[in-house]
């Protein structure tokens, strides 16, 4: 389970935390240059529903780059909530992190930590191993250079 590591991010001081935030919806398309920042934003209100139970974490490898969660990104993780089949999660397997996609086998035997990258294999998971759900990818933050 060495294809992904978490750094664990403390979020920020919400007093402190305030960025300028353009909050008319910046079109894709021809830029207007009459718009302009009306107001602020705090990411922790934005992104963290259940502050006692969230943490952030920075991605380290590719497994999940083709489900748009890549090397360096920042994870927000919600331990409050309970995983369902689907669920991108940060789990705990055998001794290491991880996060994949989180899917219940049919028969409801075992699970399955599933990555969406080609190059890595899907992880069955039975009563056998140490495993645990550390908790549920709500958003990601995206590194783009």
């Amino acid at each position: 389970m060495k294809d992904v590591l978490l750094q664990m991010v403390v979020p920020i001081d919400t007093q402190k935390g305030r960025i300028p935030f353009a909050d008319c919806g910046i079109p894709a398309g021809f830029p207007n240059p009459a718009q302009g920042y009306s107001d602020y934003i705090d990411l922790n209100q934005e992104l963290v529903r259940h502050p006692e139970t969230t943490f952030y974490a920075r991605v380290a490898g590719r497994s999940m780059e083709d489900a748009g969660i890549g090397d360096g990104d920042i994870v927000v993780v919600d331990r409050s909530l309970e995983a369902r089949s689907g669920d991108k999660v940060a789990a705990y397997v055998d001794g290491g992190f991880t996060i994949k996609e989180f899917r219940v086998d049919e028969s409801g035997n075992c699970a399955w930590l599933v990555p969406a990258n080609p190059k890595f294999r899907p992880v069955r998971i039975t009563d056998a191993d140490d495993f645990a759900i550390w908790g549920v990818i709500t958003y990601v933050i995206k590194k783009m250079r």
